[in-house]
C-alpha cells in the first residue's frame, strides 16, 4: 500500500485553489465543493487520437450513469477536459481541474505524454488519478502517490508484441515510432526485445503527408515485419503508403493502433496487421458488455472502455464509502482490492496495477477480431 501523506506545501496550495474557486464557501464534504461531487475525464475528445477518448469517456458515463441511477440522494457529475491528448494544452486545463474543488478524481490523463506533462501537477495538490490508458513505463517510476494505472504498461506490452511476431516467423523486423512519450516508448522496448532480429527505421513525423524515407529504409533493408509504436491515424498513412510502395512486411503496432480509425485511414492495407494491447477483449465480462451495449445502442466497448468503467468504478465506491475528499479518496484508492470488470483492481506502491496480460488481435474482412492472449 502507497503512503498517503501530502506535503505540507501540497495541502497548502489546494486549500488556497479550494478557497479561490468557492470564495471560501464550504459544505458537509469538508472539500469547498458547493455542488455534486465530480469525476472527471482528462484526454482527447477531439484531434487525431480522439476515438481513444471518446471510448473512455464512454466507459466513465456507464459507470456514472449506473451510480446516478441507484443513488438520488447522491449524484455524481462527469466533467470533461479535452486536451486533445496535447502536452502543451493539458497543463492549463489541469490547472482548471485542480481549482474546482468538487473534482475530487480523474480517469485519466489518456495518454502519456500529456501525462509526464500534468501529474507534477495533480501530485502537488493531491488529487488522484486512475489512468485507463497511458502505458508509458517511466510513470510509476516517478514517485507520485496520486498516480494509478488500470492495466499494465507498455514494459509489459513490448516484450508481448515481440513474442508475437517471433512466433510469427518473422526475421528481420523494421521499427519505427512517430516520437511521442507513448510511441517512441513502446517502439524502443519492442527494438530492445527483438535483438538482431530489429532494423531501426527512425521516427515518422504523424502530422505529415509523405512517409517515403521510412519505407524507403524498410524496403532497403528487406524486412518482413514492420512495428510502428504511435497512434491509429498516422499508422494507417504509414501502413497505406506501403502498401501503394509495394512493401509486402506485415504490419504489426500496439494499442494506439487497436481503433477503427486505423482500417478507415489504411483502407485495404489495414487487412492482415497485428495489433496488440495489454486492454481486455470487450466481451471479457458479459454483464459489462450488456450494460455498455444498452446504454451506447448496440455499440460494443471499444479500446480503453472497460478499463476506464473499472477506474470510475473505484472512485464511486470511494464516494460511497463515505469519502469526498481528494485525501480520503486517494487513501481508499491506495488500499483498494476488488474484483473489476477487467481484472483484480489492486496497485502496488508505484501505482502498478494487478496482472500483466497481453492480447493480439488482427485486422480480418475490414474489422478487429481478437486472436487472443500471447504467451
Amino acid at each position: 500500500m502507497k503512503k498517503s501523506v501530502l506535503r505540507a506545501g501540497a495541502t497548502l496550495l489546494a486549500l488556497s485553489l479550494v478557497g479561490v474557486a468557492c470564495g471560501g464557501g464550504d459544505d458537509a464534504s469538508g472539500n469547498g465543493c458547493e455542488g455534486d461531487l465530480k469525476i472527471a475525464f482528462f484526454g482527447a475528445l477531439t484531434g487525431d487520437a480522439g476515438n481513444l477518448g471518446i471510448n473512455i469517456k464512454k466507459g466513465l458515463d456507464l459507470a456514472v450513469a449506473q451510480h446516478n441511477a441507484e443513488n438520488a440522494d447522491n449524484q455524481l457529475v462527469v466533467e470533461a477536459y479535452d486536451s486533445q491528448g496535447d502536452p502543451d494544452q493539458a497543463p492549463a486545463l489541469a490547472d482548471k481541474a485542480i481549482a474546482d474543488p468538487c473534482v475530487v478524481g480523474i480517469v485519466g490523463p489518456a495518454f502519456s505524454g500529456e501525462s509526464a506533462a500534468v501529474n507534477p501537477k495533480f501530485e502537488e495538490a493531491g488529487l488522484p488519478i486512475i489512468t485507463p490508458s497511458a502505458t508509458n513505463p517511466d510513470l510509476s517510476k516517478n514517485g507520485w502517490d496520486i498516480f494509478h494505472r488500470a492495466l499494465a504498461g507498455d514494459d509489459k506490452q513490448g516484450p508481448g508484441a515481440a513474442a508475437k511476431i517471433v512466433a510469427d516467423g518473422k526475421m528481420k523486423v523494421g521499427v519505427v515510432d512517430d516520437n511521442s512519450e507513448y510511441g517512441k516508448g513502446l517502439a524502443d522496448i519492442v527494438q530492445e526485445s527483438l535483438g538482431d532480429k530489429a532494423v531501426e527505421l527512425n521516427s515518422l513525423d504523424p502530422e505529415a503527408s509523405d512517409y517515403s524515407a521510412i519505407i524507403t529504409a524498410a524496403k532497403d533493408a528487406g524486412v518482413d515485419a514492420v512495428f510502428f509504436g504511435g497512434y491509429y491515424a498516422a499508422a494507417g498513412k504509414l501502413a497505406k503508403q506501403m502498401a501503394d510502395a509495394g512493401v509486402t512486411a506485415t504490419f504489426y503496432s500496439g494499442d494506439g493502433t487497436l481503433d477503427v480509425g486505423f482500417i478507415e485511414a489504411a483502407g485495404p492495407a489495414a487487412e492482415g496487421a497485428i495489433l496488440t494491447c495489454t486492454c481486455a477483449p470487450f466481451d471479457t465480462n458479459p454483464e459489462f458488455l450488456k450494460a455498455f451495449q444498452d446504454a451506447n445502442d448496440g455499440e460494443n466497448p471499444a479500446t480503453y472502455a472497460a478499463e476506464a468503467y473499472d477506474a470510475a468504478s473505484v472512485f464511486i465506491a470511494a464516494i460511497k464509502d463515505g469519502k469526498t475528499t481528494r485525501a480520503d479518496i486517494l487513501e481508499f484508492i491506495n488500499g483498494y482490492d476488488a474484483a473489476g470488470v477487467t481484472k483484480q483492481l489492486k496497485w502496488d506502491e508505484t501505482g502498478e496495477v494487478t496482472g500483466s496480460a497481453v492480447y493480439a488481435y488482427e485486422i480480418k474482412d475490414g474489422a478487429i477480431k481478437g486472436i487472443g492472449l500471447i504467451e
